[in-house]
């Protein structure tokens, strides 16, 4: 089985668990598009003696129905009957419509417009790629995401602003960002609360899951 992670930060709590599970590979693409179906196709590439079975794509979500609560995990599987709906079920995940997006959406509005438009219950950024991957060579994929962020909370700041070309974290405009915004120190400390909360609780479905 081969898990995918955008971040390091959505991989640390499984990891762990991982550890002592042979048969379970962790790859940390980097955030989006570009970096996913880089760092996919240079993994399928190495040559690996046996293919994996199962491909999850795993992380973060931001919620986009106003029901669905920080830590809830969620999955979606594009081509029914991998087998694994039935497990995912049974481990507290539940089955949504997710919208993969080129940028992170920040506000109540914006996630309110994306729910609009695409009638999509979440939204991330790497899943639509790792499964057209998967589809080339007839892998069979998941969607499994954590809610990060609820339907009606803005994040504390636009982190599209916060990042590199590559849409890693630019920790130097992050400073100053919060430098000239210091009343956002305790919304970005409460995020961190609920993103480790989050990764915890994916990591709990998917050690069900790898069993």
């Amino acid at each position: 089985m081969l898990i995918c992670f955008a971040m390091k930060e959505e991989a640390a709590a499984f990891r762990r668990i991982a550890a002592g599970k042979p048969d379970v590979s962790i790859l940390v693409t980097g955030i989006g598009r570009k970096n996913t179906e880089k760092a996919m196709r240079h993994f399928l590439a190495g040559g690996a003696s046996v293919p994996p079975g199962l491909v999850l794509t795993c992380g973060f979500a931001g919620g986009l129905d106003p029901a669905l609560r920080t830590g809830d995990v969620i999955f979606e599987s594009r081509k029914q009957n991998t087998g694994y709906e039935s497990k995912l079920l049974s481990a507290g995940a539940k089955p949504v419509k997710i919208f993969c997006a080129d940028r992170i959406a920040t506000t109540v509005a914006e996630k309110k417009k994306l729910r609009a438009d695409t009638g999509a219950d979440a939204v991330e950024m790497e899943s639509a790629v790792v499964h057209q991957i998967c589809d080339e060579h007839t892998l069979p994929c998941v969607t499994v995401r954590v809610i990060s962020d609820t339907a009606d909370e803005d994040l504390p700041l636009d982190f599209n602003q916060l990042a590199k070309a590559d849409q890693s974290l630019d920790f130097v405009k992050l400073f100053l960002a919060i430098a000239k915004s210091p009343g956002k120190i305790p919304k970005l400390m409460d995020l961190q609360k609920k993103t480790n909360f989050a990764a915890k609780r994916l990591a709990e479905v998917l050690e069900k899951l790898t069993g």
